[in-house]
């Protein structure tokens, strides 16, 4: 046994490898990305063969960590909580299946939105699905979770969630190894038709599911996750989950003097919750995300009792916790040391120096703002939606992965002239394809950009699954070979890129333009690594 100091999401990869992982799926997502990372630069991963190569979406990496799940070896998936929605058809029909080999899903929230559009909280997946979740208040749990939440997953035969939060996934601490343990040898179910979910075997695994409720809040009842703490002073008894557990204990170094449950494992612990019920007339909730823990308390353990927390004002409805907003809702002093001074100015993110995503928009909005007042561009996820900012001004939305095609596509149905939508290759191959097959098969009047940076650049230089295929995939989808214009998005080809655009806005059909050049930065770092 050794100790490292870790990430949040680099301890939780190293307990996977430890535990015997055969293979981890993902597409890269702040702030879950280094885990995946973590698994591809480790030369014990290399060694044992761990799978490690990036999935097209959270979808694919769902599907096939079931997948490999199926075979009997043990998977990790991964992903941001906007992810989860993408993965969420296969997620929620996995606790349906149940699972063969042990299967975590990791959800990385992040509360404040630090590069998100939402603060969506995936223990409302996790409750929805009906399976088991794991929610550390530091990276030692973290660890601890994952090392020993593959075999509760092969236990209980049902796959498990384990949700972090962005201050827990990028912060660092001592986080002791436990013995490495052999991959399991490939197996299959003794139930051959477990994962075939016709209308007939569903609704018999759904009763089964339903029938493991109990033995899950056994297990949280049980969970070395899950305790008690007593405390002298009655007044007032705290929820603390994961993180918040941690903040909590930074306002009482000695100890609190408040009863308190930590929750790291749901579903909630009742007997835990009953008796601080019982014992103190209010009832505090500390939780990073939503009021899913607080709600939850006033619905079936709250009656006669007040509870507080972020829906009656106590902490903000929004944004993170931290150990002041914390200190304050218990009525200690708010020294505010996490607070930005109000002297220090936010600086807004903006596009490389130098970046290809520049010359694409100043040669775009120039020909479209001179030339079509009444345009729309309809953007999406990567860094080309900072294209929103100074000095460009140049998109009109931006809401999810893919829909940039397709509201430029509804847009264009409603009448709009011209509708450009403007999406990344990795988001494209993510998805945006079926919104071009779409297109294609109405011959919608859309032009649309594939900024090509050969990278998924936002997240730190990952591989993109459309390098070198962007335009055979365009030809596959159906659009006329005429209309796939690539250009080279450089100042000395502005006059050039802004006729090519000229041509294909005024195309009355599918247009696909494509700017390819490099990312500046994976360019730097090859050109560094070369010397």
């Amino acid at each position: 046994m050794s100790k490292h100091l870790l990430l949040g999401d680099e301890a939780l990869a190293q307990a996977a490898i430890d535990a015997g992982l055969s293979g981890v799926y993902a597409y890269p997502g702040t702030p879950s990305t280094e885990i995946t990372e973590y698994i591809q630069q480790s030369p014990l991963a290399k060694e044992r063969n761990i799978h490690s190569r990036w999935s097209t979406n959270e979808k694919t990496a769902m599907e096939s960590a079931l997948g490999m799940s199926f075979a009997g070896k043990r998977a990790l998936v991964c992903m941001k909580h906007v992810g989860m929605n993408v993965a969420a058809d296969c997620f929620i029909n996995s606790a349906m299946t149940g699972v063969k080999g042990g299967l975590i899903v990791v959800a990385a929230d992040d509360p404040s939105m630090h590069s998100s559009q939402n603060e969506q909280d995936s223990r409302f997946y996790g409750d929805f699905a009906l399976i088991p979740m794991f929610e550390p208040s530091n990276q030692q749990e973290a660890y601890d979770m994952v090392y020993n939440g593959f075999e509760f997953s092969e236990k209980i035969g049902e796959p498990v969630l384990m949700r972090m939060v962005t201050r827990l996934a990028h912060s660092r601490s001592g986080v002791e190894n436990k013995p490495l343990k052999p991959q399991n040898e490939m197996s299959f179910s003794d139930d051959p038709r477990q994962f075939i979910l016709l209308p007939g075997i569903a609704r018999r695994r759904y009763k089964g599911l339903i029938a493991k409720q109990e033995e899950f809040v056994k297990a949280s009842e049980e969970s070395p996750y899950n305790q008690y703490i007593d405390g002298p002073n009655k007044k007032l008894g705290i929820v603390a989950c994961g993180i918040g557990f941690n903040y909590l204990m930074e306002n009482y170094p000695e100890g609190c003097e408040y009863p308190v449950v930590k929750i790291g494992q749901y579903p909630l612990p009742k007997k835990q919750l009953s008796k601080l019920i019982a014992e103190c007339d209010e009832i505090l909730v500390l939780e990073d995300g939503q009021p899913f823990v607080e709600n939850m308390l006033k619905g079936y353990l709250g009656v006669g009792i007040k509870v507080k927390g972020r829906m009656d004002g106590t902490l903000s409805r929004d944004g993170e916790l931290n150990p002041d907003n914390v200190a304050k809702a218990v009525g200690k002093e708010n020294k505010s040391i996490f607070s930005t001074p109000s002297i220090v100015e936010m600086r807004p993110p903006a596009l490389c120096e130098g970046c290809g995503h520049r010359d694409m928009y100043t040669a775009l909005t120039e020909v479209l703002k001179n030339e079509y007042p009444s345009y729309k561009v309809f953007s999406d996820i990567g860094c080309y939606t900072l294209g929103a900012g100074a000095p460009f001004n140049a998109i009109d939305s931006c809401v999810d992965m893919g829909a940039s095609i397709t509201m430029a596509k509804g847009a264009a149905d409603a009448g709009l002239f011209p509708s450009v939508a403007v999406i990344g290759d990795s988001t494209f191959t993510h998805s945006g394809m079926t919104g071009l097959l779409d297109c294609v098969n109405e011959n919608s009047n859309v032009t649309i950009v594939i900024s090509d940076n050969e990278t998924t650049a936002m997240t730190g230089g990952q591989d993109s699954a459309g390098t070198g295929k962007i335009e055979a995939i365009c030809l596959g989808l159906g659009v006329e070979p005429a209309h796939i214009r690539v250009m080279v998005p450089l100042k000395k080809n502005y006059e050039e890129m802004k006729q090519i655009i000229r041509e294909e806005v005024e195309y009355n059909g599918v247009s696909v333009i494509i700017p390819r050049r490099e990312c500046i930065q994976t360019l730097s770092r090859k050109k560094r690594s070369s010397k």
